[in-house]
């Protein structure tokens, strides 16, 4: 299995021996030894995916890495987040996603009638099994636990994943931008409850969510 490790904040280096990672196409950004590189199509696999992500007009194009030898990838300068899943699934905006391992599932899955990122639909990608992903924010992630006793609240412009047994749900609200007189309408937050974790990061992209 390919080894995940970060070199600072912003640069994701992979080592592999033969293995393969999925990554976000364009974002190798050097590598040494041998490496080949494919073009996949679509974000998720299977026609499900393909077709969801046309309806929902979201453009996730991924490529195949495959060698021996370590490959770096980066996007943007974002900030690079490491997860670790056993078995489990992660939830997490398409233009979040940087690698994962080959081995990983990834599909899409609906949210509820929501507004959506810059960029993103009604879907949500789905990383699933076992294995290492990458993802990025815009500024350190911050992972924030949900509970039974304390579920969270979170901005759809800074949410970027999360996992566990959380259930999500959308509700009216005011956003920070309301106040301050920058809200075009009526505002939406997104609420997790069950028992898992949250990724938010410290900007806010643009959204229809959270400024209708």
């Amino acid at each position: 299995m390919a080894m995940f490790r970060l070199q600072g904040t912003r640069v994701l280096a992979v080592d592999m021996t033969g293995d393969a990672v999925k990554a976000k196409n364009g974002s190798m950004v050097a590598y040494d030894g041998q490496m080949s590189f494919k073009k996949l199509t679509g974000g998720g696999e299977g026609l499900r995916g393909m077709v969801t992500r046309r309806l929902t007009g979201e453009q996730m194009a991924v490529m195949e890495v495959k060698g021996h030898g370590t490959c770096w990838f980066a996007d943007r300068a974002t900030e690079i987040n490491l997860v670790s899943l056993r078995g489990e699934k992660l939830y997490v905006e398409s233009s979040n996603l940087l690698v994962t391992d080959a081995a990983l599932r990834t599909g899409t899955t609906f949210t509820g009638l929501r507004g959506a990122s810059q960029g993103n639909g009604l879907f949500t990608t789905t990383v699933e099994g076992h294995g290492q992903a990458a993802i990025m924010s815009d500024g350190p992630a911050v992972v924030l636990r949900v509970t039974p006793q304390y579920p969270l609240t979170v901005d759809p412009g800074a949410y970027v994943a999360h996992q566990g047994n959380v259930r999500q749900s959308f509700q009216s609200g005011v956003t920070f931008r309301t106040f301050l007189g920058e809200g075009g309408g009526e505002a939406f937050q997104i609420r997790f409850e069950g028992d898992g974790l949250v990724y938010v990061q410290p900007s806010e992209r643009n959204t229809i969510a959270g400024d209708l």
